[in-house]
């Protein structure tokens, strides 16, 4: 696993019911290069129809901290905070 990064894809795609615009997700992967990065940010799309990938980015540090990986199980856990 040594060539696993860790990207962020901004999703968008179709609205549900017919409507006019496009809906937008934000998702975290892990993957050995751009193109699976995109291919598994596309799989993790929750809304109706195909979704694209607006933006992608390799995450490898935040606010001066070293982003590291280390697989300790399958799937994802992600909590949401809703502040609306």
């Amino acid at each position: 696993m040594p060539d696993e990064q860790l990207y962020a894809a901004f999703l968008g795609g179709p609205l549900e019911d017919h409507r006019m615009g496009e809906g937008h997700e934000v998702v975290l992967v892990v993957a050995s290069d751009t193109t699976e990065a995109r291919n598994r940010a596309k799989s993790k799309w929750t809304g109706p129809g195909r979704p694209h990938v607006d933006a992608l980015q390799r995450i490898e540090m935040v606010d001066g901290f070293a982003v590291r990986l280390e697989q300790i199980g399958q799937g994802d856990r992600v909590e949401l905070d809703d502040f609306n």
